[in-house]
């Protein structure tokens, strides 16, 4: 379970962020920034709040929804398309799904952000100080707040993008280079969802 220690770090507002998708072969990356209001937090939900990756799909959603629901959180979601992910190079498309993020947080209209924390060791530029945390979604609350969110968000947009395009397993590998996708690529080709930059992409594409 995160603590606060890094929240914890500055008297002003700190948010969180992190991403998902990066490695995917298809579909957008997705990043999510949170601020806990106030930096208080029930304890019951405080002791449910872990990484994403160390969750169930089951108890994500349901974390999700109450993250999402809770007005103490301030949610911010921002995506990269595949589209801009092949014109401005993974990291770059990135970065612009986290400043989109951090643009879209609810009611931090009039609020003093004095610190972002960005799950890594790269992060974009803001207006106020960034500090990345290598495995920050198992160091800082914010962040593997946020990294629920945005790993429930992308599995939704996989999910439904495996309707309109079947076979290629989408919705359980949510686009990333299991066997059953490399399988279907082969019989299925590549279809527009896919990161043409990618080089397992990029090399189906020279043999046709």
């Amino acid at each position: 379970m995160p603590d606060f220690f890094f929240e914890n770090c500055t008297k002003g507002d700190v948010v969180g962020i992190d991403e998902v998708g990066r490695g995917s072969w298809a579909g957008p990356v997705v990043s999510c920034a949170i601020l806990i209001q106030g930096k208080k937090i029930d304890e019951g939900l405080f002791n449910l709040i872990k990484d994403s990756k160390e969750m169930s799909s089951l108890s994500r959603t349901s974390i999700y929804k109450k993250i999402i629901n809770n007005k103490i959180f301030h949610v911010g979601v921002g995506l990269s398309s595949v589209e801009e992910i092949d014109e401005l190079n993974i990291q770059e498309a990135t970065f612009l799904s986290m400043k989109r993020a951090f643009n879209n947080l609810r009611g931090l209209k009039y609020r003093n952000v004095e610190l972002v924390l960005v799950d890594g060791n790269k992060a974009p530029k803001f207006e106020c100080d960034v500090r990345c945390i290598i495995k920050g979604d198992k160091k800082s609350l914010s962040i593997s707040s946020a990294s629920i969110v945005a790993k429930v968000t992308r599995d939704k947009i996989m999910i439904k993008l495996s309707d309109k395009f079947p076979g290629y397993g989408w919705e359980t590998n949510m686009g990333y280079g299991t066997l059953k996708h490399k399988n279907a690529l082969d019989k299925l080709g590549v279809n527009k969802f896919h990161r043409k930059s990618f080089k397992p992409i990029k090399n189906i594409l020279k043999k046709e």
